[in-house]
């Protein structure tokens, strides 16, 4: 059974995920997770930006995460990457490890709320399901013939960004949550082979590749900080 709605087919992207319904306050919510945890993915808060790291098979589950969200708009979809080990060249900026959530707009869900849910969701008795879900890699370039960023439509307005509870909540349009993806799956695809297997050096500028999903007009206007994706090899086994 796949967690979506999207056929399951030969050029669909997979993802073993585990699945979560907990009630709260009289509602129901579905939350979605990895199966297995991240290792080479990792999320920080520095004095500049946001800065998500990953390597190309973690960064390939967390953009399926992105596209996913793109097609649930009653599902959160939460990556905990606050334990996961530190990712080459943090420490420097007294940089402060976040887990992610992502959502659908249509979800209308506080963040003010997510303590008490994650709470439920990792006690040890919460039920959990494993399946696969199924994305349509079509799913990359709906919509994007335009060439346009979805944020410059105004009934988009980019990815929210709502922090609390050491989680940042990413919250947009099917649209905007599809850029998002395309960015990860670009930094994963363009990082180049020497790095995974030559000497490393974090940030350096004869490898470094990276994305970022606002542009300063847009951290202007919004009052959000960039996020930043970076490729980096594997640094956890």
């Amino acid at each position: 059974m796949t967690a979506s709605r999207a056929p399951l087919t030969r050029d669909s992207l997979r993802l073993k995920i585990t699945v979560q319904r907990v009630r709260m306050d009289g509602t129901e919510f579905r939350v979605i997770s990895p199966a297995k945890p991240l290792k080479n993915g990792a999320f920080y808060r520095s004095r500049r930006s946001l800065d998500l790291y990953v390597d190309r098979p973690d960064g390939h589950r967390i953009g399926t995460l992105f596209l996913l969200a793109a097609r649930s708009p009653r599902t959160l979809i939460h990556l905990p990457m606050r334990t996961t080990a530190t990712a080459p060249g943090v420490g420097w900026e007294d940089e402060k490890p976040l887990d992610l959530v992502l959502a659908h707009r249509a979800v209308q869900f506080r963040p003010t709320r997510w303590k008490k849910l994650r709470e439920r969701l990792t006690a040890g008795n919460a039920p959990r399901e494993t399946r696969t879900a199924s994305v349509p890699e079509s799913d990359l370039q709906a919509g994007h013939a335009s060439g346009r960023a979805p944020w410059s439509d105004p009934d988009s307005s980019g990815l929210r960004q709502d922090e609390f509870a050491e989680t940042l909540f990413l919250t947009g349009t099917t649209p905007a949550l599809r850029e998002a993806a395309r960015q990860v799956f670009a930094v994963t695809e363009e990082g180049p082979p020497a790095a995974a297997t030559g000497l490393y050096i974090a940030g350096g500028c004869n490898y470094h590749v990276c994305r970022g999903l606002f542009t300063w007009e847009e951290l202007q206007a919004g009052g959000w900080d960039e996020l930043h994706i970076e490729f980096s090899p594997p640094w956890a086994k």
